[in-house]
């Protein structure tokens, strides 16, 4: 950074002979100098540059060290400091939507961009066979977040998703999810150790895939978090996107609080127990079918021991389920929260979501809490909910019919008298509260009113709309939806 010094005619530190003198000297050392550069060194330093900004353009690391020299004038403790509480008032608010800039070297983006290609192919070009199957993530690279004029310095950012990114990416739609981490960074530039953002390490900026309303995540965030379930905290944002032409509107994203972040440090008393994020055929709870590999590790990664998940597969399998059910209850009580997962299956079912287990074996958490050393139920990903759905659509109510052998945790506990009647009591409470059809049809309205102006004004290979129409659309859809549930609701209870 260079200052320069403005002086007035009083202040004035040379005097006209002295600065004529100044010029001469100046001029013959220039004059000597270029006499003194040969063709040769010309031609080192052009070298030179070109073999550091090619090595720019190929990886981070000599760009990492260049930019490392600098200040982190807008630090303070309240913004940026992990010796905070988090701050969810700042972060989240079901009453504004706010907005997050997003500046990233030109070099940096297109590694973003090349890597996407390297995944899943040429960028709006489907693939004439299924979707990749690929376990790799996106790459990080570090960018600063601007939001109310305050910056966060050298963020990781990177694309995130699974079926969703890579449909986005074909489909020639540069609305893509993005995964931020405050502190990525860290060991490159200590400047930023242990930054956060209000007290948070990092979100997940959802892009409300396939979701037209772009309420389906927040909403259904809200219901389960209503009906006193541990769930993120979400709230809406627009994206602008500067990559070297300046600021690029992206479109209305909905946050996502992480879950081996925030949500078990403050909605449990202590963040020290294992957490997985289950996924694949070990994800079902099949007999037999336990893989460690399908239980990744979010907390204790380098403490190589499952046992609490063998043991809900030993409690949930045991012989005592036919022989003796009160045993069998209080044994799969004893690892597993069984009365959490009945209250989750009643608001599962309620808003309807096909996109997560009793269809597909993905899109929750387990977390063993370390009060009750249980594992516990933890709904994610909820833009698919509140809609009949693919695959066959939703589950009904009745689990009567359920494969038993694909998704034993619901068939076995909907065909045991007791955690049958147990669920539909809570079945009748969240119809009666959480999901109750007024105060759904309120919230959609004040929802889709506050993001109407964000929703519809998205442009074109930014947007999942193909007019504004498809928005009001799916929001009277949704309100709709909240009365069909209703009514499949008493059709459930009158036949118990």
């Amino acid at each position: 950074m260079f200052t320069i010094n403005k002086f007035n005619n009083n202040n004035r530190l040379l005097n006209q002979p002295m600065m004529l003198l100044l010029i001469i000297m100046l001029a013959s050392m220039l004059m000597l100098s270029g006499c003194d550069g040969g063709a040769s060194d010309s031609t080192t330093d052009t070298t030179d540059v070109t073999s550091t900004t090619d090595t720019d353009t190929d990886t981070d690391t000599d760009t990492e060290v260049d930019d490392a020299d600098f200040e982190a004038t807008d630090w303070t403790d309240e913004t940026h400091s992990k010796n905070v509480d988090p701050n969810f008032d700042e972060v989240f608010s079901d009453t504004e939507v706010k907005r997050f800039d997003i500046v990233v070297t030109e070099a940096r983006w297109q590694s973003m961009l090349d890597n996407m290609t390297e995944l899943y192919g040429e960028f709006g070009r489907s693939s004439s066979s299924s979707l990749s199957d690929t376990d790799e993530d996106p790459i990080f690279v570090p960018a600063e977040v601007f939001y109310n004029d305050t910056e966060w310095y050298r963020v990781g950012i990177r694309f995130k998703g699974n079926s969703s990114l890579q449909t986005s990416w074909q489909q020639g739609i540069l609305k893509l999810a993005f995964k931020l981490d405050f502190d990525e960074y860290e060991d490159d530039y200590p400047q930023i150790d242990n930054q956060r953002f209000y007290g948070f390490k990092k979100f997940s900026l959802k892009n409300n895939y396939n979701d037209e309303s772009m309420l389906r995540e927040k909403v259904a965030a809200d219901v389960f978090k209503d009906a006193g379930l541990a769930v993120s905290h979400t709230g809406f944002y627009t994206l602008y996107v500067d990559h070297g032409d300046g600021p690029e509107y992206f479109g209305l994203y909905t946050l996502v609080e992480e879950v081996d972040d925030t949500v078990i440090d403050t909605q449990f008393s202590s963040d020290d127990g294992n957490l997985y994020k289950p996924e694949d055929d070990g994800a079902m709870f099949v007999e037999g079918s336990f893989n460690e590999d399908d239980f990744e590790k979010k907390t204790n990664e380098d403490d190589e021991d499952w046992s609490d998940i063998e043991a809900l597969f030993s409690a949930l399998h045991d012989d005592t389920y036919t022989s003796d059910r009160a045993t069998w209850r209080t044994n799969l009580e004893a690892v597993f929260d069984v009365d959490v997962f009945l209250k989750y299956l009643a608001v599962n079912g309620i808003i309807q979501n096909w996109d997560t287990y009793g269809i597909m074996p993905h899109n929750y958490y387990l977390y063993n809490d370390p009060d009750t050393s249980k594992l516990t139920w933890i709904p994610w990903d909820n833009n698919e909910a509140l809609q009949d759905g693919n695959q066959g659509g939703a589950l009904a109510l009745d689990f009567s019919d359920l494969n038993s052998s694909s998704w034993p945790l619901i068939s076995k506990l909907y065909a045991d008298d007791v955690y049958r009647e147990q669920y539909n009591e809570y079945i009748l409470d969240v119809i009666s509260d959480a999901f109750e059809t007024n105060k759904m049809q309120a919230n959609y309205n004040a929802y889709s009113a506050l993001v109407a102006p964000y929703a519809t004004t998205e442009i074109s290979g930014y947007t999942f709309l193909e007019s504004t129409n498809d928005f009001y659309n799916a929001i009277d859809e949704l309100l709709e939806h909240a009365e069909d549930r209703a009514t499949a609701v008493d059709k459930y209870l009158d036949t118990q």
